[in-house]
C-alpha cells in the first residue's frame, strides 16, 4: 500500500513529541525508508518549497520518494492534486493532520492517518526485531549427502546387498 506523507505535517509532529527541535529532514527521511522497507510498502512524502541546501542526506531509494513542492507552492496543493490524480485512491494512505488534506483524502475515499498515529506506529514496527529468516533448505530440502548422514545416524542406511554364491 502507498503511502502519500505531509511531510512537514509529519516533522513538526515528530519534534514535538521527541521534544527534539533540531531532528530534521534527513532523519525522518531516514526512519521512514527503513519503516517502508521492513514493511515491503512504498511512499511519497511531500515537503514545502525547495528545500535545505544540502540534500544529499536526503537521496537514495528505500522506497521513499522525496519531493520538494517548489518555490511559492504549497505542499497542499501538490498533495491535493496527488490525491486526485491517483488511480486507485482506496489503495493509497494518506498521511497528514491538516483537515484540508485529510478532507481531499476522505472525498477520494482515501484510508487515513493523523501524523502522531502513524509516527507511534512507524515506531512500533521499526523498533521490533526483525524475524529470522527460514533458511533454504527448509523450501528446498536436504542434499542427498546430508540424507545419507542423517539416515546412517538413525540407523536406516542402506545396507550393501547381499551377493549369495
Amino acid at each position: 500500500m502507498p503511502f502519500l506523507i505531509d511531510g512537514y505535517n509529519l516533522l513538526r509532529s515528530v519534534q514535538k513529541q521527541l521534544e527534539h527541535p533540531r531532528f530534521a529532514e534527513a532523519e525522518l527521511c531516514m526512519v521512514l525508508r527503513e519503516y517502508l522497507r521492513r514493511s515491503r510498502h512504498r511512499g511519497t512524502i511531500i515537503f514545502d518549497g525547495i528545500g535545505p541546501r544540502q540534500k544529499d542526506r536526503l537521496h537514495g531509494t528505500g522506497g521513499l520518494q522525496i519531493v520538494f513542492s517548489g518555490h511559492g507552492v504549497e505542499a497542499d496543493a501538490v498533495m491535493e492534486r496527488l490525491i486526485f490524480e491517483n488511480t486507485a485512491p482506496k489503495r493509497l494512505t494518506v498521511v497528514s493532520s491538516d483537515r484540508r488534506i485529510r478532507a481531499a483524502a476522505k472525498h477520494r475515499r482515501c484510508p487515513d492517518v493523523k501524523a502522531d498515529d502513524f509516527w507511534q506506529q512507524v515506531c512500533e514496527f521499526v523498533e521490533k526485531p526483525t524475524p529470522a529468516r527460514e533458511p533454504q533448505e527448509k523450501r528446498q530440502g536436504i542434499g542427498l549427502a546430508e540424507a545419507d548422514g542423517w539416515m546412517e545416524v538413525f540407523g536406516l542406511a542402506k545396507k550393501p546387498a547381499r551377493t549369495s554364491k
